[in-house]
């Protein structure tokens, strides 16, 4: 059985369900744990202690790793399916959602995604190289990424430097003139993306303040009786946050919503190739609750700001010309995981439903496709009857081809490296940003 993700929750699932099942995982990267090692915030290590599990599993003796290899050129998934009972996609969603307004090209103007993956070690963000020599961060977006965005921009340096955030980064914002970060959305404050969690950990960031306009709340508070729980709890806090701005003490560095605004346009400054500002168009809400669509009054806003990121989502992409693809959704069209008309193939993640929730939803979403696959097992849909080679056929293809893979113990050889250049640093660790250097430490 191949799973063509990384070290993950379909997989641990899998090898703990049945004895007779050998799984191998095939990574692009030298290196395992995907969103958890290049998406979760470096100052959440408390999330990152799920690797701890896929690690155990990972080491278990019918479970095999092989990393450095893209699967859609190294190896196609035709050629998975003919070495495997069975093949799980569960690849992510690697590409950003345009703004589609004019000027999102400019310098200045990054993707929430290549930004979050330039502090957190992504190989392929390492030269983004973003100017933090402005005052204000105009941020498309109120969910969790566009939190946790804002919150690194004003986190003060000591706390940073006790993550694994990269040093690069981290020099970069220690020379950060960056003291306002405004987070936009084209819905209202009944309709905001993220967690209590995150907006907690705004409010509680030293020397920050809140900065909120309080029209943007008229109304809200005769609506809060009727939310459910969650809603409600996360409401109140917003608004018992802008009610205590006017009275909190100047601090240097300040944060806010926008509420009711959508993107029009970026404004370039005075040489036409960085951005300078934003145009807004003023919303109205028709309908309310999760239901409501922002429809524009046709009043527009600027806000003048040195940078702008765009966190208004991922999609995936087509990974293979054998596997289908919903364009239109961004997603491989599935049943609960089974990908339609192609026995034997499955998804999982991302991939499988869109590009939202947290770790925990992504791994009860995993848990459900192999549940599928294993049902699958034993009704006899998949035919275990046929022999099949497995990952000895894929890993001769792969060195004909000139290939080499990475294997979990040699990851391991990348992870003690890294953890010895943190220490160093005062850090837990410090990520190689170079595939080639992993490979070297890897192979060495």
């Amino acid at each position: 059985m191949a799973v063509k993700q990384t070290v993950s929750e379909s997989k641990c699932y899998l090898a703990q369900a049945r004895d007779d099942v050998v799984v191998d995982v095939y990574e692009r990267l030298p290196v395992p744990f995907g969103l958890v090692r290049f998406g979760v915030a470096p100052d959440h290590p408390e999330v990152k202690n799920v690797i701890n599990t896929f690690t155990q599993t990972a080491q278990h003796e019918r479970c095999f790793f092989h990393g450095n290899v893209n699967v859609g050129t190294d190896v196609s998934v035709e050629e998975l399916r003919k070495a495997y009972h069975a093949v799980v996609l569960s690849y992510g969603a690697e590409a950003n959602r345009s703004m589609g307004v004019s000027g999102e090209d400019l310098a200045g103007v990054f993707s929430a995604r290549d930004f979050v993956g330039w502090y957190n070690g992504l190989p392929s963000n390492k030269e983004l190289q973003p100017d933090l020599d402005c005052e204000t961060v105009v941020i498309l977006g109120q969910g969790n990424v566009a939190l946790d965005v804002a919150r690194i921009l004003l986190s003060p340096l000591q706390m940073l430097k006790a993550t694994d955030i990269t040093q690069h980064a981290l020099d970069a914002l220690a020379a950060s003139r960056v003291r306002r970060v405004l987070m936009v959305g084209r819905r209202g404050p009944l309709q905001i993306a993220c967690t209590i969690k995150e907006v907690r950990e705004m409010i509680n960031l030293p020397d920050t303040r809140a900065d909120m306009l309080p029209a943007d709340f008229e109304g809200i508070s005769e609506t809060l009786k009727d939310l459910p729980r969650p809603r409600k709890r996360l409401t109140e806090l917003i608004m018992k946050t802008v009610e205590m701005q006017s009275g909190e003490h100047e601090a240097e560095r300040r944060w806010g919503f926008r509420f009711l605004r959508s993107p029009m346009k970026v404004l370039p400054g005075a040489d036409a190739k960085r951005a300078a500002g934003i145009r807004l168009a003023v919303n109205k809400l028709e309908s309310s609750g999760e239901d409501a669509k922002a429809v524009p009054t046709g009043e527009t806003e600027d806000l003048e700001c040195g940078m702008i990121i765009s966190s208004i989502g991922y999609k995936s992409l087509p990974l293979d010309p054998c596997v289908p693809f919903d364009p239109r959704n961004a997603i491989v069209p599935n049943k609960m995981g089974r990908v339609q008309d192609t026995a034997g193939l499955y998804c999982s993640g991302w991939v499988k439903r869109g590009p939202t929730g947290v770790i925990a939803t992504t791994m009860n979403d995993s848990f459900d496709t192999a549940r599928m696959l294993l049902k699958d097992l034993d009704s006899g849909i998949l035919d275990l009857s046929v022999k099949k080679p497995g990952g000895s056929e894929i890993t001769a293809l792969l060195r004909e081809r000139g290939g080499r893979t990475v294997s979990f113990s040699e990851y391991e050889k990348i992870n003690l490296e890294e953890v010895r250049r943190g220490i160093a640093l005062g850090k837990p660790r410090e990520k190689l940003l170079d595939v080639r250097e992993m490979l070297a430490v890897a192979w060495s």
